[in-house]
C-alpha cells in the first residue's frame, strides 16, 4: 500500500513538472516579437488543449487499474507527445519568418529594380556641349598683326581697370575684332541682355558691384550664352584661385599682365577660323632697360608697337605716380581693403609696362596684407623708394 501510495506521488510530481514545463514554454511564446503574433492566438489554444490532455491524463491515473509499474512509461509518452507537440509549433514561427525578402529595412518583400541615377553634368561638361574647343597647332611668336586671323569677331571685355582696358584695346586695334567694353560685372550683364553674340568673354575676376565670380556664375545659369566662352582676367594664380574660377563656370584663365601669345591661343581655341601655324616671329624694338623699367618687356606685351606702350606709360604716371601716398593713407587707417585692390590693380599695371622690381613689392606687400603684426608696413619704404625711381625712369624714357 505504502509503496503503490509512493509511486502515484511520483506521478503526481512528474504530472506537476509537465504543467510547468507546458505554462514555460506559452511565456515565452507570449514573448515573441510582433511579427508572431499571427501565432500566438493558435499556439495557446493549442497548448491549453495539450495542458487538458495532460489533466486528463492525470485523473485517469487515479482510478486506473493498470499495474503501477506500466504509469512511468505513460508519463514518459505524455511528456514526449508535449515535447514533440511545442516543437511542431516552433517550427511553423520559424517557418513564418520572411523568405527572399530584400536584405534591407523598408524592402518589404518586393524585388525592386535597381535604378540607375543620371550623372549630373559638371559645368564644364554643359560647356562643351554648348561650345566646341579646338587644339592650337605649333606656332612662332605672336605680333599685333596676327589677331587680324579673328577678323570680323567679337569680344566682351569686362574690367574695371583703365589701363588694363587699354592695354587690350590697343592690342586687338586693327585687328579688326570688336571689343565692347564693361567696367564691372553689373554692366556686362546688362549688355548681354541686348546683345550676346560674342564669342569670348574676358572677364575680371575682381571688379566693383557684382565680382567676376558671380557675373560667370549668372552667365553660366543663363542657357542664352551657352555659346560664349568666359575666360577669367586675374593675376592670382594658386591652385585655389584657379579652383573657384573654375567652378564657377570660366573655361580659361588669362593671367595679368595678358601675354599675346596666350591671347591668340585663347581666340584660336574658340573662334573656329584661324591660321593653322604662325611661323614669323615679331620683331621687338629695344627701347629701353633700367633697374626699374624693363622696357622690352612692356613693349612685347604691347605687341610691339612703341607709340602704344608710351600712351600705356604715360597712362601709369597719370594714376599711379601718387600710389604711394595713396597706399600711405589707407594702411595707417587700417583700410585694409581698399588697400588690396589699390595693390591688385598696381600688380597688374607694374607687370603690364615692364615694372618689375615695384610688381614684387606690391605682390609682397598684398600677401601680407592678412599678417596681424603689420608686417607689409616694412615694405611701405621700399615701395616710396622704388615707385620714386620708376617714375623717373619713365619720364626720361618718354622725353
Amino acid at each position: 500500500m505504502l509503496e503503490e501510495l509512493q509511486n502515484n506521488l511520483d506521478l503526481i510530481g512528474m504530472t506537476v513538472a509537465g504543467v510547468l514545463l507546458i505554462a514555460y514554454v506559452i511565456y515565452k511564446i507570449k514573448q515573441k516579437s510582433s511579427s508572431e503574433e499571427l501565432v500566438e492566438d493558435e499556439l495557446d489554444t493549442e497548448a491549453q488543449v495539450k495542458t487538458s490532455v495532460a489533466e486528463d491524463e492525470y485523473d485517469a491515473t487515479e482510478v486506473s487499474t493498470k499495474p503501477a509499474e506500466q504509469e512511468p512509461e505513460k508519463q514518459e509518452e505524455i511528456t514526449e507527445a508535449i515535447e514533440e507537440e511545442v516543437t511542431q509549433k516552433e517550427e511553423k514561427i520559424i517557418d513564418l519568418e520572411p523568405q527572399d525578402m530584400g536584405t534591407e529595412e523598408g524592402d518589404f518583400g518586393v524585388q525592386e529594380e535597381e535604378i540607375t541615377q543620371p550623372e549630373t553634368e559638371t559645368v564644364q561638361e554643359t560647356q562643351k556641349k554648348a561650345f566646341q574647343k579646338r587644339d592650337v597647332p605649333p606656332h612662332g611668336k605672336i605680333s599685333k598683326d596676327d589677331f587680324k586671323d579673328f577678323a570680323g569677331k567679337r569680344i566682351l571685355l569686362a574690367e574695371d581697370n583703365l589701363i588694363n582696358q587699354k592695354v587690350i584695346l590697343g592690342l586687338l586695334a586693327d585687328s579688326g575684332i570688336e571689343v565692347v567694353v564693361a567696367n564691372d560685372g553689373a554692366e556686362a550683364l546688362s549688355i548681354l541682355q541686348h546683345d550676346n553674340d560674342f564669342i569670348v568673354i574676358l572677364m575680371d575676376a575682381h571688379m566693383p558691384n557684382i565680382d567676376g565670380f558671380e557675373a560667370t556664375r549668372r552667365i553660366r545659369a543663363n542657357s542664352d550664352y551657352a555659346h560664349i566662352v568666359v575666360v577669367a582676367l586675374s593675376g592670382d594664380t594658386a591652385a585655389d584661385d584657379i579652383r573657384k574660377m573654375t567652378e564657377a563656370g570660366m573655361s580659361e584663365h588669362l593671367e595679368k599682365p595678358l601675354k599675346m601669345d596666350s591671347l591668340y591661343d585663347i581666340l584660336y581655341a574658340y573662334s573656329g577660323s584661324a591660321s593653322e601655324e604662325q611661323e614669323d616671329e615679331a620683331d621687338v624694338v629695344n627701347v629701353v632697360s633700367t633697374i626699374e623699367l624693363d622696357g622690352d618687356k612692356g613693349l612685347e606685351i604691347c605687341g610691339g608697337d612703341e607709340d602704344f606702350y608710351h600712351e600705356i606709360l604715360k597712362e601709369f604716371l597719370q594714376t599711379y605716380s601718387q600710389s604711394d601716398e595713396q597706399l600711405t593713407t589707407l594702411l595707417h587707417s587700417k583700410e585694409l581693403e581698399q588697400a588690396d585692390k589699390l595693390l591688385l590693380d598696381i600688380v597688374g599695371v607694374s607687370a603690364n609696362i615692364g615694372a618689375i622690381k615695384l610688381n614684387n613689392i606690391a605682390t609682397h606687400m598684398k600677401d601680407l596684407l592678412s599678417d596681424e603684426e603689420e608686417s607689409y608696413m616694412t615694405l611701405l619704404p621700399q615701395y616710396q623708394h622704388h615707385l620714386g625711381l620708376l617714375v623717373e625712369d619713365i619720364k626720361e624714357y618718354l622725353q
